[in-house]
């Protein structure tokens, strides 16, 4: 039996299904494992920090979050790669794939915890994942206490009153511009799965398994809906396109996602961090955005940047994210 890489994390957390989704894509030995359960103990062994993917490797090496963990296996497993081979291209996965951890989170979490109709169903699904063998009544108390705990902290996403309708708006846009995208085309890239492809289904994935954005997804978006389907076993079944073909569709969606919403939102994050400031706003399309600053994203956006910072003829991907005013790529 081939040595194994153990995926310790949960179905309704969107980073870990995101590297499960590569290590199928991938065909690497793996075994995924319910982060609570019978398993809680020895995920507490490896874990760091407690979050969830965690990843142990054949040689017992352990590895947490999503993005490293990805890009650590894509260095040791090279073929069949999720980066084109244009480095414009390349770029805007990489671009992609951190918009959707982070600012994708805000639909997925904001969704899940709005509405009663969400929060108790994410509630059960998520008492039970923790602890299988509990009974029923048990399985219901733990679930209030899940629900009690998450409502209130849907802040942490920067939802609230004032910004809720903002991001139910900007998910429907989405939605509808990513099915147009998807029309005919197997992943964002072409016909097989880049960077960015497991970091948004991670997201958009658990979005179709909670009862609200699922019915929203299943009712407008069929070409989104194959996709989930299909990136849940994902494939090469093909070569990456060429920017001339991608951008009547990807366009619009660097266009809005993040010269209109990521970036002036992880700008303004950062300089919170940095004056440092408890709140801060900033004007999205026109309309006021308030939240506390997230410490963990000032990290990513200076990866982001070094990744940017690499790209050695920019010339192309410069024209691209110009004519899109996505700024603040350089420090």
């Amino acid at each position: 039996m081939p040595a194994l890489y153990r995926i310790f994390g949960a179905e309704m957390s969107p980073y870990s299904v995101k590297v499960r989704a590569y290590a199928r894509y991938k065909s690497l030995p793996h075994q995924w494992l319910n982060r609570g359960g019978e398993n809680a103990a020895e995920y507490a062994k490896h874990a760091k920090i407690q979050i969830v993917p965690l990843v142990v490797t054949p040689a017992g090496e352990a590895i947490q979050d999503s993005t490293p963990i990805i890009e650590r296996l894509e260095r040791e497993h090279p073929e069949p790669s999720i980066h084109p081979k244009d480095p414009a291209l390349a770029f805007l996965s990489c671009l992609l794939e951190e918009l959707a951890d982070e600012w994708g989170n805000k639909w997925m979490f904001h969704y899940r915890w709005r509405r009663e109709i969400d929060q108790k169903a994410c509630a059960m699904r998520l008492a039970l994942a923790m602890n299988p063998a509990m009974d029923e009544a048990t399985q219901s108390g733990f679930a209030e206490q899940i629900r009690d705990r998450m409502v209130g902290r849907v802040w942490f996403v920067g939802s609230n009153e004032t910004t809720a309708p903002f991001i139910e708006e900007t998910f429907h846009e989405a939605l509808a511009q990513l099915d147009a995208h998807l029309k005919g085309r197997a992943y964002l890239f072409g016909a097989r799965p880049s960077f960015a492809d497991f970091a948004l289904w991670g997201q958009i994935y658990n979005m179709w398994t909670d009862p609200t954005p699922g019915a929203i997804i299943e009712a407008r978006a069929q070409n989104v809906l194959a996709w989930i389907q299909r990136m849940a076993w994902p494939k090469a079944e093909g070569d990456f396109e060429s920017w001339g073909t991608l951008e009547p569709t990807l366009f619009p969606i660097v266009r809005d996602w993040a010269g209109e919403l990521f970036m002036p939102w992880t700008l303004a994050n950062a300089k919170a961090l940095a004056n440092p400031e408890e709140e801060f706003t900033v004007m999205l399309r026109g309309k006021t955005w308030k939240q506390k600053p997230q410490k963990y994203h000032a990290k990513s956006l200076d990866v982001l940047r070094a990744k940017y910072g690499a790209v050695k003829d920019r010339t192309i991907l410069d024209a691209i994210l110009t004519k899109a005013s996505v700024t603040g790529l350089t420090a």
